[in-house]
């Protein structure tokens, strides 16, 4: 039997896609993997098709960082509407609840979010991805069927008000991994006791990533003037952890941690995940071992 044969380059690096409206993120993955003919990708963290802004998307031995990146503290702008509760805790769901709300006042709102701020528990939605006996929430969700969620802990950094009209809250928070933010908007609503639900969400930042973003369609032009235009605007597969401490090996110590073996490092840090070098290449991340020596965790393969 004949190999079969890779499809697509052998490309490296990380895309900051700004994820367009009704989108779900894996079709706008497959869309940025088809115009860099990449033959690996991975998205880390989706965003409901609801949600736009930044979805990292790694390419080739990037996507071997994309698991970290699922770690990572993120920033969301968001928009609620007070007055209504639905199924969903955004505006694609039907509205179950409707209470009064024109009595709410800014300095009501203000009062209500340190409350939501900090470490707190949130009980995950039923319309999400987590997973019960191998079934998506969601699925179930859409079957009518609703089960008991464990409440979670998430730390919310910051939530800011941003701005507040006629019964439109805008708020700005920055929070942990496997924070929701329909949640978070359902419970302002309970706190003001008038309901709440998210009709706009943007995601501005994931972990180091704080920088712009670039569109679907600004991609598309670049791809008109070939590979090398594209690959131009790709970040380095370090880019989002070089805020790690740094290990730098001579060339006998990459030859044996390339090999899979833990190597002895003079001046290595005591504990914890390292990013390794050879000399000014990146070549993957290690783990210290309790005797002190570099191992290797996830290698990249260029």
């Amino acid at each position: 039997m004949g190999r079969k044969k890779n499809k697509g380059r052998a490309v490296h690096g990380v895309v900051l896609l700004d994820k367009p409206l009704k989108v779900s993120s894996n079709h706008a993955l497959q869309r940025v993997k088809r115009l860099f003919n990449a033959n690996k990708a991975g998205h880390t963290g989706s965003l409901d098709p609801l949600a736009t802004g930044m979805l990292p998307i790694c390419l080739g031995e990037a996507t071997k960082i994309s698991a970290f990146l699922l770690d990572a503290d993120k920033t969301y702008r968001f928009k609620c509407k007070l007055g209504e509760k639905t199924a969903t805790g955004d505006a694609e769901g039907e509205v179950i609840a409707s209470r009064p709300f024109e009595h709410i006042q800014l300095s009501d709102i203000e009062q209500c979010l340190p409350e939501l701020s900090g470490d707190i528990m949130q009980v995950p939605p039923m319309y999400s991805a987590l997973k019960k006996d191998g079934q998506r929430l969601y699925d179930l969700a859409r079957q009518g069927i609703e089960i008991e969620r464990k409440a979670r802990p998430v730390t919310i950094y910051s939530l800011d008000l941003l701005a507040f009209e006629s019964g439109e809250v805008e708020l700005e928070a920055r929070c942990s991994k496997g924070t929701y933010v329909r949640t978070l908007a359902e419970d302002l609503g309970e706190k003001l006791g008038c309901g709440a639900y998210v009709t706009e969400l943007r995601r501005t930042s994931v972990g180091l990533y704080q920088t712009q973003v670039i569109t679907l369609e600004q991609l598309e032009e670049l791809a008109e003037g070939g590979e090398d235009s594209l690959d131009a605007i790709l970040l380095e597969l370090d880019s989002a952890i070089t805020d790690w401490p740094k290990v730098e090996l001579d060339a006998d110590s990459a030859y044996y941690i390339k090999l899979g073996q833990p190597v002895q490092i003079a001046r290595a840090p005591t504990e914890g995940l390292v990013r390794i070098y050879d000399e000014e290449r990146f070549i993957g991340v290690g783990k210290i071992l309790d005797d002190g020596r570099v191992a290797p965790k996830r290698m990249m393969n260029l």
